[in-house]
Parts: structure tokens; sequence; C-alpha cells
């Protein structure tokens, strides 16, 4: 959609541009016209209409200049156009992504039409230049991403909501292989886990082959991902295999026709950041991201960032309107360590706005000062890759909501393809090996979906609510913004439409003055005039060889009657001819043509 209102935007500043050199050129042609004493009018209605269309364009002001030119400046004061012609130049951008930054409209110069010279130094950077831009401006730059944010921490509280439930289940056969995602960690990093796991291998038929159940608490808080791998194999005893690679986790059962399960153990589950080992390593997960880990990271500020050296993530801060405040380009040159990026961004020109913490769950969060409240953070552009494994400084610390990965999320295609992958079963624990561990009308994960969904969850600087309370604020904001535009461009438009009518009504003419004080119709007035131009035919007079033609009588306006009125005169009329038995035969029998147009009324009489 970005995409969309971006090429609306390009758009409609070329289209700005366009009535800009139009109003210029017009500017000097009334100017030239006022000069020479002559007639502007016509040329100053083709510059009211593009005017009229600029306004709709970009909020304006108009002042009239004493020559008869106009000059045009924004609302908010930038000349657009007075002695010198400026132009809109945007930057064309890129890419377009959920946290772009696009660049700033400015203004420069164009004495030489619609080329561009130098810079003015001002821009058109929000909603504050009105009309039909600045609405695009607040959709783009506050609008979209504000919505972006809440979708992708409605995202995030979703994705972690049902993928609790399918990890704590099962299908009936159980999966030859449970392979994960990519988690963000190498096999040295710290394990994180406390409470205990279930791993278990089952036949085809749902009997327990194996089973082990991991203790991490035992193991210590400094194990590593690769000793909680290894204590794995060796509790499976060669039923199944587990390793460690790239940043995936995957369990393999060994046996033909066996299934492998995890299950959290009843009475101490295991938990890293708030979720357990299977949902956090992805083994059972029913959404899945290739952007993000879809769980908080549970890293802690001693932990290594390992991102290497020319690695970046811009941050961008912006206000409740969408323009940016400040932003700064974190590259972890401060030290190695989760800690040491919070002590950077602590130092950093946003840190005057606000600053950042890292909480128990391994989330970094920004938390801005009260006169900036409505303020957001942004990451348009991140090219960290912790130790190789694909995954960003945005996405594991979990900086925004638009770093929840929603724009790569999806279904599980093998689930997608046939529901029957998706688990509906649970894992029988604390059972012996041979007894029954799954049932095929098990259906006792269905009814976690909803218990879950009805649940509570965690979603950071957001609070812990419900992800069904926080969609409905969500949609209910989304539906009353939408109300609240409506309302404010129908209100706009009324008052267009009042101005429009007051401009008409000041400078229009009054068809009642038009048609004058006898009050015919402007088209009867016309047909009178036509009549009364037409070349009036000639009339042969037997007593005479040329024909009678208009005459003026001496100190006397001329005679402007039709020949056939003229034979009607009276004999008072000095101009008429003499009255003779050949006259009174020619004004009973007129040889007018009969095509020749009559006049209705009475002849006019010279005074």
């Amino acid at each position: 959609m970005k995409s969309d209102v971006q090429s609306e935007v390009g758009q409609s500043v070329d289209r700005i541009n366009s009535l800009l050199v139009r109003i210029n050129d017009l500017n000097g042609s009334a100017a030239r016209l006022d000069g020479n004493g002559r007639s502007s009018a016509g040329v100053v209605d083709q510059r009211m209409s593009a005017i009229e269309e600029l306004s709709g364009l970009v909020k304006v002001i108009v002042r009239d200049q004493p020559d008869g030119r106009v000059s045009i400046d924004t609302a908010s004061g930038i000349p657009l156009l007075d002695n010198r012609l400026r132009q809109l130049v945007m930057p064309a951008s890129s890419s377009f992504g959920p946290q772009t930054n696009f660049p700033v409209i400015a203004l420069r110069f164009a004495d030489g039409g619609a080329t561009v010279g130098a810079a003015t130094g001002d821009v058109l950077d929000s909603a504050a230049v009105g009309g039909k831009l600045g609405g695009l401006l607040d959709l783009r730059d506050r609008a979209l991403p504000d919505f972006t944010e809440k979708l992708g921490v409605l995202f995030t509280g979703l994705s972690q909501t049902l993928n609790a439930a399918s990890n704590a289940a099962t299908t009936v056969p159980a999966p030859a292989q449970l392979l994960g995602r990519q988690s963000g960690l190498v096999g040295s990093d710290r394990l994180g886990f406390t409470g205990s796991a279930v791993f278990a291998v089952t036949s085809g038929k749902g009997a327990l082959v194996a089973s082990t159940t991991i203790d991490f608490s035992a193991l210590g808080p400094t194990t590593t991902v690769n000793a909680a791998v290894a204590a794995i194999n060796t509790g499976l005893g060669g039923a199944a295999t587990a390793s460690f690679t790239g940043g995936i986790l995957s369990i393999t059962a060994t046996g033909a026709g066996n299934g492998v399960v995890i299950a959290q153990d009843p009475t101490a589950p295991s938990d890293r950041a708030g979720v357990g080992l299977s949902q956090y390593f992805g083994m059972n997960d029913l959404i899945r991201s290739t952007g993000s880990p879809l769980v908080p990271s549970g890293f802690m500020a001693a932990d290594p960032h390992g991102f290497a050296s020319g690695q970046s993530a811009q941050i961008v801060l912006r206000d409740a309107s969408g323009r940016a405040m400040s932003s700064y380009t974190m590259t972890g040159s401060v030290g190695p360590t989760f800690g040491d990026l919070v002590t950077e961004l602590n130092a950093s020109p946003i840190a005057g706005f606000g600053s950042f913490a890292m909480d128990p769950k391994g989330r970094i969060q920004f938390s801005p000062k009260p006169n900036v409240g409505g303020a957001v953070l942004s990451v348009p552009s991140d090219t960290t890759d912790r130790f190789g494994s694909g995954r960003s400084f945005s996405s594991i610390v979990q900086l925004t909501g638009a770093s929840s990965g929603v724009a790569s999320a999806g279904v599980r295609p093998d689930i997608l393809a046939n529901a029957g992958k998706l688990g509906l079963a649970q894992l029988q624990t604390g059972i012996a090996v041979g007894a029954k561990a799954l049932g095929t009308g098990d259906v006792r994960g269905a009814t976690l979906y909803a218990d879950r969904l009805a649940g509570q969850v965690d979603l950071g600087k957001n609070g812990v609510t419900s992800t069904a309370a926080f969609a409905a604020h969500l949609l209910g904001n989304a539906g009353s913004a939408a109300a609240q535009a409506k309302s404010s461009l129908d209100d706009a438009t009324a008052r267009r439409d009042d101005a429009v009518n007051r401009r008409d009504s000041f400078s229009g003419v009054n068809i009642d003055e038009e048609a004058g004080a006898d009050g015919r119709a402007p088209e009867q007035l016309f047909r009178g005039r036509a009549r009364h131009q037409h070349r009036q035919p000639d009339v042969r007079h037997p007593h005479f060889d040329d024909p009678l033609k208009e005459r003026s009588c001496p100190a006397s306006p001329p005679f402007r009657s039709s020949a056939a009125c003229r034979l009607r005169s009276s004999a008072r009329n000095s101009c008429s001819p003499p009255r003779s038995s050949s006259w009174r035969r020619a004004r009973r029998r007129p040889t007018m043509p009969r095509s020749a147009p009559r006049r209705s009324g009475r002849c006019r009489r010279i005074r």
C-alpha cells in the first residue's frame, strides 16, 4: 500500500509543478496586457482555474500584485511563486518496506521554466502542506506506519498464542522429524532455559518407544545449546537423533514408522523468555516467518550481539504527525554485547527524546519523554546479521512492531496443504515404554487454541492483554479514524462549495440585469439584434432608378428601419419618398423576397 501512496505522491508533485509553470506563464501574459492598457480578463480567468486546481492539491495563500501578477505561498509561508518560479523535487525511492524512510520534497528555483536550478532551502515534509498532497503525506508517514506498527504487535501476540498451542500438541501418528526454524542462536550460546521438557519417540500406533525428561535448571545457567542437544541424544538412547546446525534444531526418529514428540513437563515446564523449548525453537509451529523468530529472544545484557564490523541499523524517531525528529545509525562499535548496544543507543541523538532499556525477555524498548508523547521508532534499514544466522538486530530485540515479521508470515506450508498435519492430540507423560502415549481419538489439543486465544499475552510496551481485545482496539481506532476523515472531507467540501458560490455571486452577471428593463430573455434580445443587423433587401420604386437604401436626415441620427417600414412611413417623415399611386401600390404589395425577415410592431419615426 505504501508503494501505491508514494506513486500518488509523485503524480501530485508532477501536477503541482505543471500548474505552477502555467500560472507563472499566465502571470506574464496578464502583466503585459495590463501594462498595454488592454483587458486581461480572459487570462485572469484561466489563471484562476489553474489556481483553483492547485489549491486542491496543496493549501496555498494567493496574493494579487500591483502589476497584475499573483504570488503563491504554502499555508506555512513557503514561497511557491513570486517573481521567481519554484518547482518541487522528490528523489525516487528505490525500495518500499514497512519502515521505509522516504526522502523529503525539496523546492528548487526554476527561472527558466520547468528546468530546476539551485535549492531554495525549503522542504515539504509533513501533512501541514494541506490539500491532497498533505493527505497523502499524512497517510504515508503517519497513518500507515502507525497501523503497521500496531498490526505487527497484534501479529506478535497472535503468532505466539497459536504457536504455543500447536507446540503443545502433535499429530497421530507423530511426525518422523521435527524441524525447527531459525532461532538466531549458535551452539556456543547460553541455553538460558529453566524447568524441564519431555522428549519422546512413539510408534506408528502411538505406543511409547523411548522417552527422556531434561531438567535444564539442573544443567546450570551456563549450559550451552550444544550441551543441551547432547543431553537429549543421551536420554533418547539412539531412538532419535537431535542436531543443531545453522541456528536450527532438529530431532529425527531412527526407527521405521516411529515419530518424535516434545511436551512440557506438567509440574515444571521449560521456560526461556516466557515460552517453552519446543516453541522457542519452532519445532511444531503453526505460523512461520522468514523475517522473525516470532518469540522474545531471551538474551541478557551480557550475551554477545554477534554483529560483524561494517554492519549497521538505521533508527529514526518520528513524532505523532510522522515527521522525523532524530535519527541514528547503530554500528555496534561500543562493545560486543547487547548491553553495549543499549549503551550506544542511549548516547545517540535519539536519547535526547527518551531512553532505551532491555527488559527481562531480551526486548529492547524505547520510552519517550513526556514532552514528546506519541513518538515512535522505525528502522528503515538493518544490515546486521547475528553470527550469520540471518536474524537482524531489530527482529531479535523486537524494537518495533513492524519488525515482527508479519510481512513474510504465513501458515506452515505442509499444514496449509494438508489440514491433517495440524496436531490435535497430546502426549501422555509419565507412562512406561510400550504403553499407549498417543490416541487417534484425542482432540485435547483443539481446546488449547481456544484457551490460548482467550488468555493473556505479553505484548511488551503495549502491556499484557488478550489478542481479541487488542484486535478490537486496533480495528475500532481504524474505524473511528476513517469516520473522522470522512467527516472532515464533508466539512471541507461544504466550505469549498460555499466559497465558490460566494465568488461566483460576486463576479457573475445577474440574468435579470442581462435581460433588461422589459424582462425579455437573452435569446430574444439576440434574435432581435440579429434581425437588426441583417442586410436589408433592395426595393425598387417605380419613379426612381436607384434602389431605396437607408438614408439619414440632415442633423438627425441615421434612419435604421427596414425598407418595408420606410414604405409605411407617414407623410411627416422627411426621409420618405413622395406619396403617389405607385408608392401606394408598392406599400400594398412590397417586392421583398419571401425569405426576408419581417419586423413586427410599429415602425420607428425619426424625431
